[in-house]
């Protein structure tokens, strides 16, 4: 096989077509500029006021792919990253892109530890029946 050859079948998969690497969709970037924390589970919500992505020239074909789910639902930075099928480090970085241009929002779950012990409600429940 020539070098020709061989440089084309590294970068082109038959049935996906051609390969784009994911730093070259985060130009390099491993983190966002505001550098976002964004845990699996938090849930990515469009903005409602927002301008219209596709309008919006810097943003890749992925950013505006993000957008339109979370138009038609919320979703977790997990559930993004399995429909648009990238690495979660991707996908972390444009919705960063995304939350620092105003096009969706990102709801946290709460840690663990302000969750409310259990216990304690039970026992305003079962004094609340006392009573």
């Amino acid at each position: 096989m020539s070098a020709e050859g061989q440089g084309r079948s590294h970068w082109f998969d038959d049935e996906a077509g051609p390969v784009v690497r994911p730093y070259a969709m985060t130009r390099g970037r491993t983190t966002s500029a505001a550098q976002h924390r964004l845990d699996l589970i938090a849930v990515v919500v469009a903005e409602s006021q927002a301008d219209d992505p596709e309008a919006d020239s810097t943003l890749s074909p992925e950013h505006v792919d993000i957008v339109d789910l979370c138009r038609d639902a919320p979703q977790s930075v997990a559930e993004l990253s399995a429909e648009l099928d990238l690495p979660i480090g991707v996908v972390r970085v444009l919705i960063g892109d995304l939350v620092d241009g105003e096009f969706v929002h990102v709801n946290r779950p709460v840690p663990p530890a302000e969750l409310v012990d259990e216990s304690i409600l039970r026992d305003v429940i079962n004094g609340l029946r006392a009573l």
